[in-house]
């Protein structure tokens, strides 16, 4: 299985082991190749992959690697808890994604690590929140990127992304 979508990056993820949750954490690769639009302006001579574009690659994973999806429902990355970033990606790095899910207030937050044949390169935390849900409020904890499925960013949280 892969995961695309529209936003800062061009490449799939494609997921390695669903894993269990409890059990075993899903696993997720994706290589990150040297035609990345991103690459053009950062930085010209030296290109480093940003980091907000290592988040949209460990997002896209944990949309696909998310446990038990209630049918119908339409879950969007609700936040960004945490973002760690411990050494820089490069063209041509495969981006090794590790996630282990939890079950917590009705949404699933995850703790994810990508790592590359360097070592470790990210600790992200996200958590998702399904908008098709009894009592979930339209547009409230918008998501932060544009991944696979993850919805629409509201008013509020727009011109923060600006900038």
């Amino acid at each position: 299985m892969t995961a695309a979508a529209c936003g800062p990056v061009d490449g799939t993820v494609e997921v390695v082991d669903p894993g269990v949750p409890g059990e075993r954490p899903a696993r997720c690769v994706a290589v990150v190749g040297a035609s990345e639009k991103v690459f053009a302006g950062h930085f010209p001579g030296f290109a480093i992959f940003p980091g907000v574009c290592v988040v949209e690659y460990v997002q896209r994973g944990a949309l696909a690697t998310m446990p038990e999806r209630e049918p119908g429902g339409r879950w969007v990355l609700a936040a960004v808890e945490s973002s760690r970033f411990l050494s820089p990606v490069y063209p041509g790095d495969e981006l090794t994604s590790e996630y282990v899910w939890s079950r917590k207030d009705g949404g699933w937050r995850c703790r994810a690590s990508a790592a590359t044949g360097r070592g470790p390169a990210a600790q992200i935390r996200l958590r998702f929140e399904n908008r098709d849900a009894p009592g979930a409020a339209a547009g409230a904890g918008a998501g932060a990127g544009a991944g696979a499925g993850a919805g629409e960013r509201s008013e509020r949280n727009r011109g923060a992304d600006a900038g």
